[in-house]
Formats: C-alpha cells, structure tokens, sequence
C-alpha cells in the first residue's frame, strides 16, 4: 500500500507573504468600483491611488456601478453638418437606428461616455473649462474629423447632450426629464476649430 506523505508545511513568513498577496489581490479587485463614477467617496478615492499601477496592469478598472441601479444621466453628441452644396445634414452620435451592429452602438456610446466625462458643465467657472478643454478637445476633434469625412462635410457644430433619468413619478406621468445641452465647438476638416466655443 502506497504511504502518503504529509502536506509540505508552509513556513510563517510564507504564510504571511501569501495572506498579504491575497489581501492585496481583493483589495484591488474591490476597491475600483468604490472610487469608480462620480459621486465616490473620499476614502475610496485615497485608497485607490496606491493601487492604480497594480488596477491598469490587471485591468481591473471597470466602472461597474455604469450598469447600478443609479447610474446617472446618459450623454450623446448631436452633430449639425454644413455640405459642401450649401446644405445640412444632421445627426446623433450614438444612433440607434444607424449603429449596427449592437457593439458599433456600444462603442459609439462609450466615445460620448468618455468625452461627457471631461467636458466641465456649462456653468463651471471659466478657469475649470479653460484648465479642462486640453483633456476633450482632441477627442472631439477627432469625432468631428470622423464625421466630416464620412459625410462629405464642410463644417460641423457639436453640442453635447445629457439625458437624465425620469423619477418614477414622471414616468407613470408620461413626462420625460429635460435634457442639459453644452455646446463643444464648431469645426472645419482642414482647418483649426472655426469656433472654440467650450
């Protein structure tokens, strides 16, 4: 009969290197979604600034609370394009209608995603939109590139929209919550922002 042998023993600093490794480990798997989205406390965010190199190499930075019960107002670009005839033509960015497949309209909701993340309010005070516009403008130069060699277009006005999310009792009511607009400039393909409206 065979004998077995006994488990390897593990020795106490090892035993307090893997618990550390552990705990480390869940911390960073736990604490990104905490300190996620806006609004995140304070305590999260200090907890997670030691943590960011360990969170981007693993990418474990997914904004959770995105799909939450509460997560927040949704945001759009709606785009008004000047043809080269004279005439205009006008969109929505995402579009549910056009976007297809799904994960197009999935991609092209998370650009204004991301760029509504940037974009300082209309009424934040003008030092916080003029610090703010080197982070957005390049994306929205990049869109409205895209926009304008997809259409064949002269110039374009990009105006960000913020949907917000009706209370249960404009719901039942019919109503639907007002949308906020910012205007994010006008822009021509070949040349600078012909407006940098911020």
């Amino acid at each position: 009969m065979p004998r077995l042998l006994p488990p390897a023993a593990w020795s106490p600093a090892a035993r307090v290197a893997a618990s550390l490794a552990i705990l480390l480990y869940l911390a960073t798997v736990i604490v990104p979604p905490l300190a996620g989205p806006a609004p995140s406390s304070d305590l999260a965010m200090r907890l997670v600034q030691p943590l960011r190199p360990l969170v981007g190499g693993l990418y474990l930075g997914h904004g959770y609370r995105f799909f939450a019960p509460d997560p927040g107002p949704g945001h759009a670009i709606r785009w008004t394009m000047r043809l080269p005839d004279g005439s205009s033509r006008s969109g929505i960015l995402p579009d549910p209608d056009v976007d297809r497949p799904r994960l197009l309209y999935h991609r092209r909701f998370m650009i204004a995603e991301k760029i509504a993340g940037l974009v300082p309010p209309p009424d934040a005070p003008e030092e916080v939109r003029r610090e703010g516009k080197p982070q957005w403008q390049p994306l929205v130069m990049g869109v409205a590139g895209q926009l304008l060699r997809r259409h064949g277009g002269v110039e374009v006005d990009l105006m960000m929209i913020e949907f917000d999310l009706p209370t249960p009792e404009d719901f039942l009511a019919g109503k639907s919550a007002p949308d906020g607009e910012t205007p994010l400039g006008t822009f021509a393909l070949s040349a600078p922002p012909a407006s940098n409206r911020p």
